[in-house]
C-alpha cells in the first residue's frame, strides 16, 4: 500500500511538472491613446485570469485600469470590459471613457530653512511643469518629492523633513490640492577628516581633499575625495564616509537592586509603574551645559589599506610591425612615507628592445604636481636603422581642471647610432615643453574618446649640445559613435624638425611611418626620404591621417574599413602623399580588442599587407 501512495505522488508531481505555465491576460484598450492607453496595459500586465472567478476577474480589470487611469488625472472613467471566453478569457477588450480629467485648484510648494537660499533647491521648484488649473498628474508631484528629498541627503541638511506633504483629490468637483512643504533645517558642513591604516604622510593625504573644514557638506566631494585617494595607486582599497552615527554618551544610570535599607513593607500595596532610568546629579550638571552647536558639522572617517608595495605585471603580445612582444613591468606605488614612486618597464621585440626607469616626486597637490626623473636605455635595429640610447630627463608636470597636461622637461640623450649606412655619436641636451590630454569612456574599448598632444624642444649649441634644433611632433585621436552599431575613428599627426645639423641628429628624433598604426599596406616605419641607394634616411617633416568607419556584425564582432594617407619628407608640401586602404575585423576580448586588417597600398607593388595587432586605439 505504501509503495501505491508513493507511486501516486510521483505521478501527480510528474504532471504538475508537465502541466503548461499560466498565461497572462491579452489586453485591447479602446477609445483612449497612448499614453494612458499603454498605462493601462502596463497594470493589467502579469494578470491570469485562472487565478480568479469570473466576477473577481472582471473586478480586478476595473481596479487595475481605474489605477492606471488616475495617475494621469482621470478619476471618473466610464470602463466596459468583454471578455473573449466568459469562464476561461485569454483576452480582454476594454472600452474606456476617461471622463472629466481632475485639474489643479491650489499648488503649494514651499522650502524653509537654510536650503530656502540654496539654487538646487529653488532651481526644482521652479522647474515643476504643472500649475494651477493644470490636469493633475502624480509622477511630476511624486518625482519632485523625491528629488527634495535627495537634495537634502546629498546637499547636508540631514535634519530635512517634510511639515506637509499631501495630495487631496475631490473627485466629485474634479479638483485637486497639492501641498508639499520641506523644512530642511541647518546645512551641516564638514567637519575634521580623520585617516585609519594609512602609511603616508597626513598632510599629503589632506591636500586631495577637495573640501576644508567648515565647507558646506556636499556628498559628491565625499565621492570625489575617494576616487582621488584612489588613483594616487597608494592603497589597495579607500573608504571614506561621513560619520552620521555619532553615539552620544549615556546619561541614564544602569539599573541596581536595592538593598536592604531600601526595602519597604510592600504587602497589600500595588505595584507602581516602572519610571524608567534616573538621571545621575552629575550627568544632570552635565546636560546644563550642553546646547546645539551654531553650525553642525559632519566629521569625515576615511579607512584605507596600503597597497603593496612591490607590483609586477608580465605582458606578451604579437603585432606585424615587431612581431612578437614582451613587457615585464616592475612598479612600486610608494617607497616612502611621501608617497614617492619608482616604476620600471621592460620591453622586448625583435627589431626594439627598450628599458626604462621613472622616480615621481608628488609635490603639495599628489595628483596634479609632480617632478619625474626618468631613465632609459634603447636598441633599435630594423632595415636601415641601427642605435643604441641612452636617456635621462628631469621634469615638472602639472594636470589642469579640464583635463589638459603640462610637462617641462630638460632631456639628455647619448645615441650612438648608423643610418643608411652612415655612422655618427652624438650627445644631446635639449629643454621641451608638451601638452596632452586623454579622454575615454570605457578604456577597454572607447565608444567615446580623444586624445590630444602637442611637444616644443629646442637645442642649442650654446650649451654644448651637438645639434641645433627645433622640433614640432602634434597628433589628434578622436572615436565616436553614430547609434549603437557604427563606430568611427580618426588620426592626424605632424611633425617638423628645423636644423642645419641633419647629419647630427639621431634616428630616434628623425620623422619614419608605415604601418599598423600609422598608414597600413605599408611595412613598419618603411616611408621616409631615401638616399641615392634606396636606403632610408629619415624625414624633416611627417603627416599622417587615417579614417576608420566600423559597424557592428554581431554582439563582440566588427567589421572596419579604412583609408590611410601621409610619409614623411624633407620639403613641406609633397608631390603625392603615400595611400593605404582596406578591410578589417575587430573582436572585443577579454583583453581589449583584437584587430586584422588586410590592406592595399596604392603606391607600392605589394597587392597586400596584413596587419595583427592587440589593443585599444589608445
Amino acid at each position: 500500500m505504501d509503495n501505491r501512495v508513493f507511486t501516486r505522488l510521483g505521478t501527480a508531481v510528474v504532471c504538475l511538472g508537465l502541466a503548461p505555465g499560466a498565461l497572462a491576460l491579452e489586453a485591447n484598450i479602446e477609445g483612449i491613446e497612448d499614453p494612458l492607453a499603454e498605462n493601462v496595459r502596463l497594470y493589467l500586465d502579469g494578470l491570469e485570469a485562472e487565478q480568479y472567478s469570473p466576477a473577481r476577474l472582471e473586478s480586478e480589470v476595473l481596479r487595475r485600469s481605474s489605477e492606471a487611469l488616475r495617475v494621469y488625472g482621470y478619476y471618473s472613467p466610464r470602463i466596459e470590459p468583454r471578455f473573449d471566453d466568459p469562464e476561461a478569457p485569454s483576452e480582454v477588450t476594454l472600452s474606456i471613457d476617461p471622463g472629466e480629467p481632475v485639474r489643479i485648484e491650489v499648488l503649494a510648494l514651499s522650502v524653509t530653512g537654510d536650503a530656502a537660499e540654496d539654487a538646487p533647491f529653488t532651481e526644482a521648484i521652479e522647474a515643476f511643469p504643472l500649475s494651477e488649473g493644470d490636469r493633475l498628474r502624480h509622477a511630476p508631484f511624486d518625482s519632485l518629492r523625491s528629488r527634495l528629498a535627495n537634495l537634502a541627503l546629498e546637499r547636508g541638511y540631514f535634519d530635512w523633513r517634510f511639515t506637509d506633504r499631501r495630495m487631496e483629490v475631490r473627485p466629485y468637483a474634479n479638483s485637486a490640492r497639492l501641498y508639499l512643504a520641506l523644512d530642511s533645517g541647518q546645512r551641516h558642513r564638514f567637519g575634521d577628516v580623520t585617516f585609519q591604516g594609512h602609511h603616508i604622510e597626513t598632510s599629503r593625504l589632506e591636500a586631495l581633499a577637495p573640501f576644508a573644514s567648515g565647507d558646506a557638506y556636499l556628498a559628491s566631494e565625499v565621492a570625489r575625495f575617494n576616487q582621488r585617494l584612489g588613483q594616487t595607486e597608494w592603497f589597495a582599497s579607500v573608504n571614506v564616509r561621513p560619520r552620521l552615527d555619532r553615539e552620544l554618551a549615556r546619561l541614564a544610570l544602569p539599573d541596581a537592586e536595592p538593598g536592604w535599607w531600601q526595602s519597604l513593607d510592600v504587602e497589600g500595596v500595588a505595584p507602581v509603574a516602572d519610571q524608567g532610568p534616573h538621571i545621575a546629579a552629575e550627568a544632570l550638571v552635565s546636560a546644563a551645559g550642553l546646547q546645539r552647536p551654531a553650525v553642525p558639522e559632519v566629521p569625515i572617517d576615511v579607512v584605507v589599506t596600503p597597497a603593496d608595495r612591490h607590483q609586477f605585471e608580465v605582458g606578451v603580445g604579437y603585432a606585424t610591425d615587431v612581431g612578437p612582444r614582451l613587457r615585464f613591468s616592475w612598479d612600486q606605488p610608494w617607497i616612502n612615507r611621501y608617497g614617492h614612486s619608482l616604476d620600471h618597464d621592460l620591453y622586448i621585440s625583435g627589431p626594439e628592445q627598450q628599458f626604462t626607469g621613472v622616480y615621481t616626486l608628488p609635490l603639495a597637490d599628489p595628483l596634479r604636481d609632480s617632478y619625474r626623473f626618468q631613465y632609459g636605455l634603447r636598441n633599435k635595429d630594423n632595415d636601415d636603422t641601427r642605435t643604441l640610447e641612452s636617456t635621462v630627463e628631469a621634469a615638472r608636470r602639472w594636470t589642469f581642471d579640464n583635463g589638459w597636461e603640462q610637462s617641462l622637461y630638460l632631456r639628455g640623450t647619448y645615441e650612438d647610432f648608423t643610418q643608411a649606412g652612415v655612422s655618427n655619436q652624438v650627445l644631446l641636451l635639449y629643454p621641451g615643453i608638451s601638452w596632452s590630454r586623454t579622454r575615454t569612456r570605457n578604456p577597454t574599448f572607447p565608444t567615446w574618446g580623444d586624445r590630444q598632444r602637442l611637444a616644443v624642444e629646442y637645442s642649442s649649441d650654446w650649451w654644448g649640445s651637438a645639434a641645433e634644433f627645433l622640433r614640432l611632433t602634434g597628433d589628434s585621436e578622436w572615436i565616436r559613435m553614430l547609434g549603437d552599431d557604427n563606430r568611427f575613428v580618426g588620426r592626424v599627426g605632424i611633425g617638423s624638425i628645423t636644423t642645419d645639423d641633419f647629419a647630427d641628429i639621431p634616428p630616434s628624433l628623425r620623422f619614419f611611418t608605415g604601418g599598423d598604426r600609422s598608414i597600413r599596406g605599408y611595412a613598419y616605419e618603411s616611408l621616409a626620404p631615401e638616399d641615392d641607394e634606396g636606403r632610408l634616411v629619415g624625414g624633416e617633416q611627417l603627416l599622417t591621417a587615417s579614417l576608420e568607419a566600423q559597424r557592428r556584425i554581431t554582439g563582440k564582432w566588427w567589421a572596419a574599413s579604412f583609408i590611410d594617407t601621409g610619409d614623411a619628407f624633407s620639403d613641406w608640401g609633397p608631390s603625392d602623399l603615400k595611400t593605404g586602404a582596406g578591410l578589417g575585423v575587430r573582436w572585443i576580448s577579454p583583453v581589449g580588442p583584437i584587430r586584422l586588417d588586410v590592406a592595399h597600398p596604392f603606391d607600392a607593388d605589394d597587392p597586400f599587407r596584413l596587419h595583427f595587432a592587440i589593443g585599444p586605439e589608445f
